[in-house]
């Protein structure tokens, strides 16, 4: 493989340093789409044959013109664009693009804990109806609180980095019970928990009232899958304690949206911070926007205009193709399981 020349075919927004510094390696014959598309489409199968790696967002629908493919790189932290397509059974491998959300969607879990402790959004209310109100209610901090995170993946991680730094309390969910250090995933220098080190507490399957039981703030950092759709629901948001406030920056589905909205009106949570949501763009008229105990941000937690997203992106890319070019294990690999939507 090192005396091939590799074709790439890039299908996103360029990077002109990387793609430079790509071509100049001479160890690779890259052709960009002009213009990218963040969509499904057919892609003229003449671009398509000899190509051994594909970075895109969405794959073309004619993927079967991909005759020499062997590994994808999508654009993208969720990989549901991937099911169905039986990369893992015709022999591709994919990559996605795990860590280069984690800084801008960590700060926003961040943000919205402190904005949601203080109740910022009655504040303003107020300044705007020139109301003044020095309550308890807008002097409340966080230092002390417990956040609990619902998955430890990067953005998992780069919160808890930033909710020790402010004095939390960090408890950890996931499916084994354990946390272990991080291998081959891409992570901004300086952030996040490689090492695992930060949880005060870890709970696995079947420790979920537990977990749930002793938060203020419940932060859910999985990716939505076959498993995790409507993972949350009455018996989960019950479970909180009533002053807890829950955070979705992944995907709406994952919680039961009936179950949110009666969370929110009863009172069985105190609010929630939703940056993911149930339909895109979310309706004018739609309960979620007048609910009074809800920050609603239209997915922009960790959205590609941020402003080092594309030179993260292409850090993965560049990374990638030089370790699938030297043989070597590749970053952000999925595997076959999360390929099928397990």
């Amino acid at each position: 493989m090192k005396d091939h020349v590799l074709k790439l075919l890039v299908d996103v927004p360029v990077e002109p340093k990387a793609l430079a510094a790509l071509r100049r390696s001479g160890r690779f014959d890259v052709d960009c789409m002009e213009p990218p598309e963040e969509r499904v489409r057919d892609v003229d199968p003449s671009r398509l044959r000899g190509v051994d790696a594909l970075f895109c967002t969405f794959p073309p629908s004619n993927l079967g013109d991909l005759d020499a493919v062997r590994w994808v790189q999508i654009a993208s932290v969720g990989y549901a664009q991937l099911f169905g397509l039986d990369l893992a059974g015709r022999g591709i491998r994919a990559t996605n693009a795990r860590g280069c959300f984690d800084v801008p969607i960590g700060e926003w879990c961040v943000a919205m804990m402190v904005n949601l402790a203080r109740d910022l959004r009655q504040m303003i209310r107020n300044q705007e109806t020139a109301t003044w109100d020095r309550s308890a209610i807008f002097q409340r901090e966080v230092r002390g609180a417990t956040v609990g995170l619902w998955g430890y993946g990067g953005i998992g991680r780069e919160t808890a980095r930033l909710a020790k730094h402010m004095g939390m309390n960090v408890h950890v969910m996931t499916r084994s019970g354990a946390v272990e250090p991080r291998r081959d995933v891409f992570t901004v220098e300086g952030t996040g928990d490689p090492g695992g080190v930060l949880p005060d507490r870890i709970f696995g399957n079947g420790a979920e009232m537990e977990f749930l039981g002793g938060l203020d703030f419940l932060v859910l950092a999985v990716p939505l899958t076959k498993t995790t759709e409507g993972m949350i629901g009455e018996r989960e948001l019950r479970a909180l304690p009533r002053s807890a406030y829950l955070l979705n920056p992944a995907r709406g589905p994952i919680v039961e949206q009936e179950a949110l909205l009666r969370a929110l009106r009863e009172g069985w949570i105190a609010g929630a911070a939703l940056d993911a949501h149930y339909q895109y763009p979310t309706p004018p008229d739609h309960p979620t926007w007048a609910v009074p105990n809800v920050v609603f941000t239209p997915h922009i937690a960790g959205s590609t205009l941020s402003p080092r997203y594309r030179t993260r992106l292409w850090d993965v890319f560049a990374a990638n193709a030089d370790r699938f070019a030297r043989g070597e294990p590749l970053l952000n690999e999925l595997t076959p399981q999360q390929l099928a939507g397990a």
